[in-house]
């Protein structure tokens, strides 16, 4: 029986080769940008909860 080299891990259910292509069209966000919204959506929620409580 022939052995496939290209096959990649079998317990990896194809997500390696998947995610080690990155396709040129995507939209990249700087890791900074997403750190400083995550940020300024937690500070509005802390400021909602304190200025509408329920």
């Amino acid at each position: 029986m022939p052995k496939n080299d290209n096959s990649g891990f079998q317990s990896a259910a194809g997500l390696i080769r998947y995610f080690d292509q990155e396709d040129e069209k995507a939209l990249k966000v700087n890791p900074w940008v997403v750190m400083g919204m995550c940020i300024a959506l937690s500070a509005f929620v802390l400021y909602a909860t304190w200025a509408w409580p329920f």
